[in-house]
């Protein structure tokens, strides 16, 4: 069998072996130091100002909802746009938040929103936020529509968790938005089993989201903005801020480990998009030759760090003869994330709108991925490449 990934860690021998020492010779494990260092160094690598670790990518995608709704960025009430086409932790914390979900289709060619696509829907709607998925390594044209939300006064937000190491010419996804989150769940670009980043610019939404993180309390502020948040109500001692709450928050934090296997993760990560594009642009010439399939359009990117590799039927005939093709291959595959989102029994209980999402609709019918990453050797492969033959 071909598994979508073959193994938790990149390099996993020398991880597993790196790990167990540590652990061994740690004195504590919940978070400190490691997640402290693996913030900046993963800051450095997104080259964004700040970094913020979480458990997971959707606890980074809860935690910025809150924090802007703490904030007054965003208020009960407001419409926040999101790509249709998208996981159903970008859209559950707008739901929890009790914000207005509008779905925003996407380009079958592109598997995400488009600024031609954004602009459509801002003719029907205003929206106060746009929080944009990347879905699987691809992204749309993000320069325009950065220029569209910031002339408008949307605030946009990017889940980059499908397309950590892509790039455009105008910088790396996950860098146009206000802020952007990030997947290290294993099989995602790098692992640390669970975990996630949330990435930004702005100093005050990072300063609210690690206090959102950490049960609404001021110990991972650096001095001068416990002081600002101490002198604002009143705490008179470090005694009295240690059960000090300032705002609505949870328990989303990571330990040592997270922040441990993060930096060693991190050690191999441009080699990793290296070869996962590779893999993307062998699979992709089987597609341009294949009347049955529609190939992606990825001329607008400069690095495709392909999380999985996407297959789009043009019709429900080639969809079941291709379905087959990879069940009986032994490929594990699954569909294009959760297609359109509005189907979903969730949306449905808590949504009473629905917006037609014809492109999502018919990825939703005619798509499915299968897995990419370094560990697919040439044998591989050539079984891909044979399912991928008209």
């Amino acid at each position: 069998m071909i598994p979508l990934m073959k193994h938790t860690f990149l390099n996993e021998i020398e991880t597993k072996k790196a790990l167990s020492e540590f652990i061994t010779v740690s004195d504590k494990l919940s978070m400190g130091k490691k997640c402290f260092e693996f913030e900046k160094k993963f800051a450095r690598y997104q080259t964004s100002r700040h970094a913020i670790l979480f458990n997971s990518g959707a606890s980074a995608n809860l935690a910025v909802m809150q924090s802007l709704r703490n904030l007054g960025k965003l208020k009960p009430g407001d419409k926040i746009g999101f790509s249709a086409l998208t996981w159903s932790t970008n859209v559950m914390p707008i739901i929890q938040m009790g914000f207005e979900p509008v779905p925003i289709d996407c380009e079958v060619r592109t598997l995400n929103v488009s600024s031609q696509i954004l602009e459509k829907r801002l003719k029907e709607i205003k929206i106060a936020a746009l929080f944009i998925t990347n879905a699987l390594g691809l992204t749309g044209d993000l320069n325009k529509i950065k220029e569209i939300c910031n002339r408008k006064k949307i605030i946009l937000i990017e889940d980059n968790c499908e397309a950590l190491g892509t790039e455009l010419p105008s910088g790396k996804s996950g860098t146009f938005g206000s802020a952007a989150s990030h997947s290290f769940f294993v099989a995602h670009h790098m692992s640390t089993v669970e975990g996630g980043m949330l990435c930004t610019d702005d100093e005050e939404l990072a300063e609210m989201t690690r206090i959102v993180r950490a049960n609404g309390w001021d110990r991972n502020l650096t001095p001068s903005q416990q002081l600002k948040w101490r002198k604002k109500f009143k705490v008179n001692n470090e005694y009295e801020s240690k059960y000090v709450f300032y705002d609505l928050a949870y328990n989303l934090r990571p330990t040592e480990i997270t922040g441990f296997l993060g930096i060693e993760q991190l050690k191999y990560l441009k080699d990793n998009v290296k070869r996962r594009e590779k893999n993307y642009r062998l699979l992709e010439s089987a597609v341009e030759k294949n009347p049955e399939l529609i190939p992606f359009d990825t001329s607008h990117l400069k690095v495709v760090s392909s999380f999985a590799f996407p297959i789009i039927c043009r019709d429900p005939k080639a969809m079941k003869k291709y379905l087959l093709r990879f069940f009986e291959a032994a490929i594990e595959i699954r569909p294009v994330i959760a297609g359109n989102i509005q189907k979903q029994p969730f949306y449905k209980k808590y949504v009473k709108k629905l917006y037609p999402l014809p492109n999502a609709d018919f990825i939703h019918n005619h798509g499915f991925y299968c897995g990419n990453y370094p560990e697919l050797v040439d044998s591989d492969l050539k079984i891909i490449l044979d399912c991928l033959k008209s």
